[in-house]
């Protein structure tokens, strides 16, 4: 089994909305004293609603952020994942389900308003775009990013479910 430490210094952090990402970059930044970069944050302006930055500017940064030696990134922004495939040296791929991304979607947005990865001034509320998006994008998700990586050759690590997930962080000691 692929363990952490065989990812290397550069790694992506897969998953539908909601599944946990960003609590885990955080985490493995942390553990191996590492830069943390949540995407949502990159694409996204701060102190709005989330209203997208525009295309250019986001590419931008995004291209500076994997130009870093070392680094664990959140997020999936699929128009920008070659470049990021390219750059990484190993990759997690979270497959939670819709109903328990679902759940932490609403848990996020009327509980947790300083959450790992959140929008500077950005503001969490229930949105139905977001619900849509959950129910309807998260199926094809699990078969598109697990036929990208068989391609690919990274090292990867794919946890199927939340339990999975929760074994991971305590496999590795990483700590929420």
């Amino acid at each position: 089994m692929t363990a952490l430490a065989d990812l290397g210094p550069r790694i992506v952090i897969l998953g539908p909305s909601n599944s946990g990402k960003s609590t885990l970059a955080d985490a493995i930044g942390r553990a191996r004293d590492v830069p943390v970069i949540h995407l949502d944050q990159l694409h996204h302006r701060p102190n709005t609603d989330w209203r997208p930055r525009p295309a250019e500017e986001f590419l931008d940064l995004h291209d500076r952020a994997i130009a870093g030696s070392r680094w664990v990134m959140d997020g999936n922004y699929r128009r920008l994942l070659p470049q990021r495939l390219d750059r990484a040296s190993g990759a997690i791929l979270i497959k939670t389900s819709r109903a328990t991304s679902l759940f932490r979607y609403f848990r996020r947005s009327w509980f947790e308003k300083d959450r790992r990865g959140g929008l500077e001034g950005g503001k969490e509320s229930v949105k139905w775009g977001m619900i849509h998006h959950i129910l309807l994008g998260t199926p094809p998700f699990r078969t598109r990013f697990s036929s990208v990586f068989a391609r690919d050759g990274l090292p990867i690590i794919e946890l199927g479910d939340a339990s999975a997930l929760s074994a991971f962080y305590r496999s590795e000691g990483l700590d929420r």
